[in-house]
Order: structure tokens, then sequence, then C-alpha cells
């Protein structure tokens, strides 16, 4: 970069979104490593250690007041060592403004839970941990929230299969559920492999007025 862009650079002044987020990695005290803005939105990078710290910072802080966790969420990325993704939704009232903070996780990388910041995350990490499979720790009720509870695996992983593990069904002779391996039953479906144009003659619109190749042409 010559000294003429570098300058030209430095003189460009920050958008609003990108002076908070400057701000706030500042004061996060390093809990937060960097920040980036996209599509008008701002999101805080941050580890799975420093997470808990750094929203109760974000929530108490004069610099934001992120008040009220809006979403917790996940995005499995299974080509990555660090496969799944979290991203905590919050907003500010007071700056009318919402914020992004993610952080990744190994598989089998356990998540501090942030319910003493934001009890709301209760449900929210519960449904993380029966979709996805991340474990959260110090969690006042981690257990399954939208599937059975003998359900087995974790139904958004990108490698589930999608005719699961097990399928449920009603016993009449036990009274009960039973849970059985999924069985693709074949004797009650017909599979025809033949094309449907095979053997058939295909008129197209026009050939009605094609004529007739001529009998000397057809002998020779």
């Amino acid at each position: 970069m010559s000294d003429t862009q570098s300058s030209v650079a430095e003189s460009t002044p920050l958008t609003p979104l990108q002076a908070l987020g400057a701000s706030l990695v500042d004061q996060s005290g390093g809990r937060a490593s960097s920040y980036a803005v996209a599509h008008e939105e701002l999101t805080l990078f941050t580890t799975a250690e420093q997470v808990v710290e750094l929203l109760r910072l974000l929530r108490d802080g004069s610099e934001g007041r992120f008040v009220q966790l809006t979403e917790l969420t996940c995005v499995d990325r299974p080509e990555r060592e660090a496969r799944f993704e979290l991203v905590y939704q919050l907003i500010s009232y007071v700056k009318n403004v919402r914020l992004r903070v993610k952080l990744s996780v190994c598989e089998d990388q356990p998540v501090p839970s942030v319910t003493p910041v934001y009890p709301c995350a209760n449900w929210l990490e519960r449904e993380v941990f029966d979709m996805f499979g991340v474990y959260f720790t110090d969690h006042p009720d981690l257990r399954r929230i939208l599937t059975d509870y003998g359900f087995h695996g974790h139904p958004l992983r990108k490698d589930f299969p999608m005719t699961g593990y097990v399928e449920v069904r009603w016993d009449e002779e036990l009274k009960r559920v039973v849970y059985e391996p999924v069985k693709l039953t074949q004797e009650y479906r017909a599979f025809d492999f033949l094309s449907p144009w095979e053997g058939a003659e295909q008129v197209l619109p026009g050939d009605e007025k094609a004529k007739p190749a001529p009998a000397s042409a057809a002998k020779s």
C-alpha cells in the first residue's frame, strides 16, 4: 500500500457500528478477541472460557447495556476441527442496536452455561444440547426439550441420517410405545426402472406435414 493509500485508509472515519465494536473490544479486557460488521450487523468473537464474563460485561457495562438475550443457536460445520459455532443474539434498548457474540467449540468441548447472566438461556441451551449435542456445564436442568427422553442422536447435526436411528410405534400387545431400529419395508413398493419414453412412438407437432421420402431415394 502506498503512502497516499495508507493516509486515505487512516482518515476514513469509522461507522457507528464499527466504533461501537472497537469500543466494546477495548473495554472487554481481552474477553472479546475481535469484532466484525457485515450487512449492518455487529459481531463480537470470543471463546468458551470467556463467554460468561463477556456477556456479563455487555449486560452491565455502560457501553451498550445489552440487557436481553433474544436467541441462542448453533451452526454445525463438520469440516472444521472446532465443529460447532454458537451464536448469542443480544439487544440493547439504550443503543437501539443488536449484537451477535460468536464462539467455536469442538464436538466434545463443554461450554459454560450463561443462565447466571441471562436466565432465559435455560431453554435455549437445552434446545442446542438436544439438537446438536453441545454440553453446557453448570446448567440447572440440562435435558432434552424437543425430542423424547429415549431419543438417540442429535437431529440438526449434518451427519444425522434423514430417517433417524429408531422408529416409534404403539404396541397393542404390550400396551405401550416401543422403539425399534428403522426398517424400510419394501414389500409394498413397486419399482419400475423402465423409462417412460422407451417403446413409445413420439409424434411432435409438425411431423404430419413432413413429406415421405421418394421410393427411389429409399432404395438407394
